[in-house]
């Protein structure tokens, strides 16, 4: 095996991204836990400290391990986070109505934020080898399985927002690895009917739409009329998807379509943080002035909100300032998913940025109130030592990834 190793191990444009993100983080949840009245909540920023330190050294460690070794031990480390996951319902403790991690000597233990890119990573081992192509539906499959497994076990505690990121990572992944556009087609289908089937005309022209694809794709009328009767079927059975939701998810989907007006409930959140990126205007009130944060309107301002405290203290300056560090880093993993030639190398990366983007995304969206709440954070800057773990973890793999050109 030919391999090309730089002296140099850490990338530097993705160590100066982290070491950026861990500066807003600090500051961010400083500020939105500067004047909370309970003590443990004043703690989360020493916590937030030792969390980045921490983070770092993970950083750092797997800048410095092969990904031979990273090939290696992926298979064993999907089976413990799986079974982690599975006697978490038994052990774990309770917390909101779901069960999400463990607790060890005061320490909170959420496996499901470690799954994602164990998941990544054994996507990645599977789709490795030139014979496991995407293209032949046994190994799909498989793809597939790997992924439905933890995104079901997950979405049981509940929690959709990770279970959504489990499966944001499976396309772009197959994708990479030259999965044909028809059956990224024939996948991608029954979500888009799913969530067309809520109103007729939708429906009707979503089918229609399909129809005409699958004529023009001449793949065969039994190829053909499976998939549109799969369509169909999903489409029927949306209803009783639907009633299966949990009440709270159910309003927070109604509250982002604008079908239901709930500012003391969900809309709440949604409502004060709109406020408070707003109330920033372009420089921002400065640090510690920002009064939905101060005032503490903000609900989980140092969480899963921790964006709206940036926008309102730092303006929409700093707000571009963030973004900018965040498309430099999802680029900069992008083209070195472009031109490392070791497959595993190149498939993990992909997969990485894509969650990170989508995490993103999703957080982004829901602070300014165009996506539904769902306790998805903001990465390397929302609060929790989990997560930070987590993306510290991620962002090592792609740095070595960045410095291993063959494999």
């Amino acid at each position: 095996m030919l391999r090309e190793i730089n002296k140099v191990q850490v990338d530097w444009v993705i160590l100066g991204c982290i070491l950026l993100f861990s500066l807003y983080s600090l500051m961010a949840v400083y500020s939105a836990t500067y004047s909370a009245d309970l003590p443990q909540v004043q703690q989360n920023f020493n916590k937030q400290v030792v969390w980045i330190i921490l983070g770092l050294v993970v950083f750092f460690v797997l800048s410095y391990i092969p990904l031979n070794v990273i090939f290696t031990l992926t298979y064993f480390a999907y089976g413990i986070m799986i079974f982690l996951i599975l006697i978490l319902d038994i052990f774990g403790p309770a917390g909101g109505g779901a069960r999400r991690w463990f607790e060890l000597g005061g320490l909170k233990f959420q496996p499901s934020e470690f799954m994602k890119p164990i998941l990544v990573l054994a996507l990645a081992r599977y789709l490795t080898p030139e014979q496991h192509t995407p293209n032949k539906i046994r190994h799909l499959a498989v793809a597939f399985m790997l992924v439905l497994l933890p995104f079901v076990l997950v979405l049981k505690q509940p929690d959709l927002g990770t279970s959504l990121v489990y499966m944001a990572a499976l396309i772009p992944v197959l994708y990479w690895r030259n999965l044909s556009a028809f059956i990224i087609f024939v996948i991608c289908s029954p979500a888009i009917s799913f969530i067309a089937s809520f109103n007729y005309y939708t429906f009707f022209a979503v089918i229609a739409i399909i129809t005409v694809v699958l004529h023009l794709a001449k793949r065969g009328k039994l190829v053909g009329w499976t998939i549109f009767t799969v369509n169909i079927m999903v489409g029927l059975l949306a209803p009783v998807v639907w009633n299966r939701l949990h009440a709270y998810q159910q309003q927070r989907i109604f509250t982002f379509l604008g079908l239901v007006s709930d500012p003391q409930g969900v809309g709440y959140q949604i409502i004060q943080s709109i406020v408070a990126i707003g109330s920033g205007g372009f420089w921002g009130k400065g640090l510690l002035q920002g009064t939905q944060t101060q005032l503490r309107f903000l609900p989980a301002q140092h969480t899963d909100f921790i964006f709206s405290v940036l926008a309102e203290e730092w303006g929409f300056f700093g707000s571009m300032l963030i973004l900018a560090t965040f498309l430099i880093f999802l680029t900069r993993g992008i083209r070195i998913a472009s031109y490392v030639d070791y497959r595993f190398a190149s498939l993990t990366v992909i997969g990485l940025v894509t969650i990170i983007a989508f995490q993103c995304i999703i957080n982004l969206g829901m602070t300014m109130g165009v996506m539904p709440v769902t306790g998805v954070p903001l990465p390397f800057i929302s609060y929790g030592g989990s997560a930070m773990l987590t993306n510290m973890f991620m962002a090592g793999v792609i740095s070595r990834a960045a410095k291993e050109r063959y494999l």
